[in-house]
């Protein structure tokens, strides 16, 4: 079982990058919250993983803290949650967000992060109400090198909007929450720009 690797980040795309451990390679796939704490490309990283198996594939998912691990190894131990679902739901909120929302029996919450309907988030207050911990805390995003030199809408803007529709946002939500996002952060990197879009489209 891999449970934790320490390397230098070779690369990273909006949900998964490759480190570099003694010249080793690894794909591992991660939340955009796990995204916007990672260093630079480049730097020493460390991640907590989990090593999903099925019958036809083995995959990494890597995440900042043991906190988001937990809650992304709890939430697939829900019926109808997947590992992809679940990284998407962490995407949406973090791992204390999620644990408040499932002891607070917060439903509308959970439901306006993409593919969790009404059943499914029904199911994560059912099953968990009683699993999640209380109190803990999440990792703080850093802001890096500035994107800003990329902020029209076939750079940043695109990018960040991209990454929202394929979180299964509308387009025209994408869109608004992407604006919003650029002119509150306009020298912050694509990763933080993404985060912030997502906690206005989770206060909508």
């Amino acid at each position: 079982m891999i449970a934790r690797l320490t390397g230098i980040l070779a690369d990273k795309t909006l949900d998964s990058v490759l480190l570099d451990v003694g010249g080793v390679g690894y794909q591992v796939s991660v939340s955009l919250n796990t995204l916007t704490v990672l260093p630079a490309v480049g730097h020493k990283a460390e991640l907590f993983t989990h090593l999903h198996v099925r019958e036809d594939a083995m995959q990494l998912f890597g995440f900042a803290t043991p906190q988001e691990r937990k809650a992304f190894e709890l939430c697939i131990a829900v019926s109808g949650i997947g590992p992809r679902l679940a990284i998407g739901l962490l995407s949406g909120l973090d791992a204390t967000g999620l644990f408040a929302a499932i002891a607070n029996d917060d439903v509308a919450r959970l439901r306006k992060v993409p593919g969790i309907g009404p059943k499914t988030a029904e199911r994560l207050v059912l099953e968990l109400r009683d699993k999640v911990p209380r109190g803990e805390g999440s990792a703080k995003p850093t802001t890096r090198t500035s994107a800003s030199a990329s902020s029209g809408r076939g750079g940043l803007f695109g990018d960040v909007q991209g990454a929202l529709i394929n979180l299964g946002y509308k387009p025209l939500d994408a869109e608004r929450a992407t604006e919003q996002a650029i002119k509150q952060q306009p020298e912050a990197s694509i990763e933080v720009v993404v985060r912030t879009a997502l906690r206005l489209l989770q206060r909508d």
